[in-house]
C-alpha cells in the first residue's frame, strides 16, 4: 500500500524555508554551512521532493527531482550518491556511472562514490576495473566491511578462490564474530578441497552457534567425503540425537555405514526412513544396491516392490527395479516395470527414456525411437534424447543429415560432452568425411580416455583413412581396457596382416 507523504514533506520544506536553507556542501572541518541563497534553497526543495517520491515508491519522479537538486548544487556528494543509487536500483547502470564519474572528478577519494562505482563495474562483468576500485575503497577505509565482502565475491565469480579466501580471512580478522562470513569462508575452502581448514572454520562457527544443524551436517559430509568414516558416524549420530526426525541425517549416517561396508548397520538405518520422507526412494534404492552386492537379488526385488507399493511417484524406484530384471536378462519383465511406472507417471521423461533404452537393447529399434520422440515432446531440449536418436540413426547409417542436426543441438545444450562429440564424429564417419570424423572422435577419446567404444570408433576412423599405425595404437589401447573383446582382437589381427602384406610387397 502506497502512503501519501506529500503533506509531511511539504511541512518539512516549509520549515526549511522559514528557518533557512541547508546546503549539502560541507565546510572546512566537515561542518555544514547555512546558506540562504536561492540555489541552496532550490537544491533542498527538489531533494525533499525526491525523498517524498522515493518513499512513495515513484522512482522516476524521485530521479527527476534529485537531478534538479544536483543541477542547483553540482558539488554535492550526498546528492550524487542518492541519484546514483537510484539509477542502480532501476538498472540504468550507464547513467549511474556518469553520476559517480562526475562525483569522483570533484572528490577522487569519496568512499561511497568509489564503492558504488566498483559494484556497478562488477555487475557489468568488468572485473579487473571493479577489483581496482574495490582496492581503492579499501585504501580509503581498510575496515569497510561491505567492500571486503564484495571483493571476495568478485574473486569467487572469477574462480579466483585463493584470493577470495585471503580476502575473507582479512575480513574475519577485523570482524571475527560475523558468522555468515565464516561460513562463506568454509564453503570457499571446500571448493578448493582444503578440507582441514574448512572443518576448522565450521568448528569456529559452532563456538558461536553450537546448535547450527547445517554446519554440523557439512562437517559430517566432509568426513564422509574424506572417508573418515568413524568421525562422520560420530557427527551424524550426535546430530540425530538432537534431530531424530531429520531423515537427511539418517540417510547420510546409513550411507556412511554403506561406504564403510558395514552393511547390516546401513540396512538398519535405511529401514528407519519412512515412506513420507523425501529420502525414502533413495534409501530403498540404496538398500537394493546393498542386497545386490550381497548376492541377494530376490530380496532386493522384494524391497523395491514394497517401496513402489508404499510410494508410487518415484521414477527411480521403477528404473532400479527394471535394472535388476535387466541384469538377469529378463527384458520383458524390465519393460513391464517401466510401463507400470508410466501408468502412474505418464509424463515422466526418465521413464520414457528408460523404456526407449530398454527397447534399443532388445533390438526393437522403431519402438526405442518412438519413446525418445515422446521424451522430446515433453522436453524438446532433452540433450540425451537428441543424442540417442542421432547416434542410433548414425549407427544404422540412416537419416544422417537429421542425425547431425540433432546431435549438434544436443552439443549446444551440453557443450563438451564426450559422448555427444563421439556421436557427431560417428555421423561424419558414416558420411565418409574422415577428416572431420577423426577430429571429433579424437576429441571424444581425449575427453573420455577409458571408454572402449569411443576408442574403437576412433580406431575405425583411422583404419578407414588408411592411417594403419594410429589405428593399431588406438585398438591396442582399447583392448587393454577390455581384454575379452574378440572384435577388437580381430580388428588388430586384420590390420597387422594387412600391414605385413604391404611390407612384403
Amino acid at each position: 500500500m502506497r502512503i501519501d507523504l506529500t503533506k509531511k514533506c511539504l511541512l518539512v520544506i516549509l520549515l526549511l524555508f522559514v528557518g533557512g536553507c541547508v546546503s549539502f556542501q560541507p565546510a572546512k572541518g566537515g561542518k555544514t554551512t547555512i546558506q540562504s541563497d536561492m540555489s541552496s534553497f532550490n537544491a533542498t526543495y527538489h531533494y525533499c521532493l525526491g525523498v517524498m517520491f522515493s518513499l512513495n515508491e515513484s522512482p522516476d519522479e524521485a530521479i527527476g527531482e534529485f537531478e534538479k537538486a544536483l543541477s542547483f548544487d553540482p558539488k554535492s556528494s550526498y546528492l550524487a550518491v542518492e541519484l546514483g543509487t537510484l539509477y542502480i536500483e532501476k538498472g540504468e547502470l550507464q547513467k549511474a556511472i556518469e553520476v559517480f564519474k562526475n562525483l569522483l572528478r570533484i572528490d577522487p577519494h569519496h568512499l561511497m562514490g568509489n564503492y558504488y562505482f566498483a559494484r556497478i563495474l562488477a555487475d557489468m562483468k568488468r572485473y579487473d576495473e571493479a577489483e581496482q576500485k574495490f582496492k581503492k575503497v579499501l585504501t580509503i577505509d581498510p575496515n569497510f566491511d561491505a567492500a571486503l565482502i564484495d571483493l571476495g565475491i568478485l574473486y569467487e565469480r572469477q574462480k579466483k578462490n585463493a584470493l577470495a579466501i585471503e580476502t575473507y580471512k582479512n575480513f574475519l580478522d577485523l570482524y571475527p564474530t560475523r558468522i555468515n562470513m565464516r561460513i562463506k569462508l568454509g564453503e570457499t575452502l571446500l571448493r578448493e578441497q582444503r578440507y582441514d581448514e574448512a572443518v576448522r572454520e565450521f568448528q569456529e562457527v559452532l563456538k558461536f552457534e553450537g546448535n547450527n544443524r547445517e554446519v554440523k551436517l557439512t562437517i559430517g559430509l566432509i568426513y564422509l567425503e574424506r572417508k573418515q568414516y568413524e568421525e562422520a558416524i560420530l557427527e551424524f549420530t550426535s546430530l540425530l540425537k538432537d534431530h531424530p526426525t531429520d531423515h537427511r541425517i539418517r540417510y547420510l549416517l546409513a550411507l556412511t555405514y554403506e561406504e564403510k561396508k558395514a552393511y547390516g548397520s546401513a540396512l538398519e538405518e535405511f529401514k528407519k526412513i519412512p515412506a513420507d520422507s523425501d529420502s525414502y526412494g533413495s534409501a530403498r534404492i540404496q538398500m537394493g544396491l546393498i542386497l545386490k552386492e550381497e548376492a541377494k537379488g530376490d530380496d532386493a526385488i522384494a524391497v523395491i516392490r514394497e517401496a513402489i507399493h508404499n510410494k508410487k511417484g518415484v521414477p527411480g524406484l521403477y528404473l532400479f527395479l527394471s535394472s535388476l530384471y535387466e541384469e538377469d536378462k529378463k527384458f520383458s519383465a524390465a519393460c513391464e516395470v517401466v510401463k507400470e511406472g508410466l501408468s502412474v507417471l505418464p509424463q515422466s521423461v526418465e521413464l520414457h527414456y528408460g523404456l526407449g533404452a530398454l527397447y534399443e537393447k532388445m533390438g526393437r529399434f522403431e519402438e526405442s525411437i518412438e519413446e525418445m520422440e515422446i521424451v522430446l515432446k515433453i522436453d524438446p531440449n532433452n540433450a540425451e534424447a537428441l543424442n540417442f536418436i542421432g547416434y542410433t540413426y548414425a549407427d544404422r547409417g540412416i537419416n544422417l543429415n537429421e542425425a547431425e542436426e540433432m546431435i549438434r543441438k544436443a552439443l549446444q545444450l551440453k557443450p563438451g560432452n564426450g559422448y555427444m562429440i563421439d556421436s557427431l564424429g560417428w555421423v561424419y564417419f558414416r558420411q565418409n568425411k574422415m577428416d572431420q570424423a577423426i577430429k571429433h572422435l579424437k576429441e571424444a577419446s581425449d575427453t573420455l580416455p577409458d571408454d572402449v567404444a569411443i576408442a574403437e570408433h576412433l580406431g575405425d576412423a583411422y583404419a578407414r583413412a588408411g592411417r594403419t599405425g594410429e589405428a593399431l595404437e588406438v585398438y591396442k589401447r582399447a583392448l587393454k581396457l577390455n581384454p575379452a573383446s574378440q572384435v577388437l582382437q580381430k580388428k588388430i589381427d586384420e590390420l597387422l596382416e594387412k600391414q605385413n602384406k604391404s611390407n612384403s610387397q
